[in-house]
């Protein structure tokens, strides 16, 4: 597997697009072969967007099964999300005793323009709080309905990055995934190393911003799951400027490294 830069990516994403309509197929029929049930939380025309779910297959010793949530495909010019959640699907290779819910891609209508925004023009990844998409409008709905989250992983990918790198989220200090989830992804993809990533500093690839999200007058949608649902949640960032295999494996090595840690009762 080359991982070798591109160097094509110049202002913008100019990668390779995802197929909805095999995207679509491979996810259902995954979905079907590992005993996932599908339900969708928001139609269009053209689209349903679906939210998966896997229940715990044993029965651990906590008086509750662990709970995560995946997200994958909030910006439509980041194709390895929901190919990297298909392959997850297809792999089957889940903490038996967990609950698993999966949005495999939440702006299926950005994928089909190849462009980050919805067909609107609105960045779905800034509409946690003031809510003007329908999308996010509706995803929000959803996740009010659901039981708190355990881990919440959400799945980017950045055209500008040098490599992989991720966001930490743990305001409570509790152990962190974020040197396994970087120590098993430098396997397959190379990291960003930069002491500032995106304006932040970081660290060995890891990015640990001392936020609250109240003073943000945006939100993305960790944002919303650390305030409501979660009190720890990584957001995985492969670099679009390496071949699309390489940024898939990346993502699949990060998600399985964080599950496999001991965070997980009889994980």
């Amino acid at each position: 597997m080359s991982m070798q830069r591109l160097n094509k990516n110049h202002g913008g994403y100019f990668g390779e697009t995802v197929n909805l309509a095999r995207l679509w197929r491979d996810i259902d029929q995954a979905a079907r072969d590992h005993g996932w049930h599908s339900e969708s939380f928001h139609q269009t025309a053209e689209f349903n967007f679906l939210a998966l779910g896997r229940p715990p297959l044993v029965v651990g010793d906590s008086h509750y099964p662990p709970r995560l949530y995946i997200s994958a495909g909030i910006h439509g010019d980041e194709p390895a999300g929901p190919l990297a959640a298909v392959r997850l699907l297809q792999e089957n290779h889940w903490p038996a005793n967990a609950e698993i819910i999966l949005h495999p891609c939440l702006n299926p209508t950005g994928f089909s323009l190849n462009r980050r925004d919805n067909g609107r023009g609105l960045d779905l990844n800034r509409d946690y709080l003031d809510l003007q998409s329908a999308e996010v409008r509706a995803h929000v709905a959803w996740l009010e309905k659901q039981p708190r989250f355990d881990l919440c992983l959400c799945l980017h990918e950045d055209w500008e990055a040098h490599g992989f790198y991720v966001y930490e989220l743990n305001p409570d200090h509790k152990p962190s995934l974020a040197e396994a989830i970087v120590a098993d992804v430098a396997k397959v993809c190379p990291l960003d190393l930069s002491e500032i990533i995106e304006g932040r500093e970081a660290k060995g690839g890891v990015i640990r911003p001392n936020l609250d999200p109240h003073s943000r007058p945006q939100w993305p949608e960790t944002f919303w799951l650390l305030t409501h649902k979660t009190r720890l949640s990584y957001t995985l960032e492969t670099p679009s400027d390496f071949p699309l295999s390489v940024r898939i494996s990346a993502l699949v090595n990060g998600v399985n490294a964080a599950l496999a840690c001991r965070l997980l009762p009889n994980a």
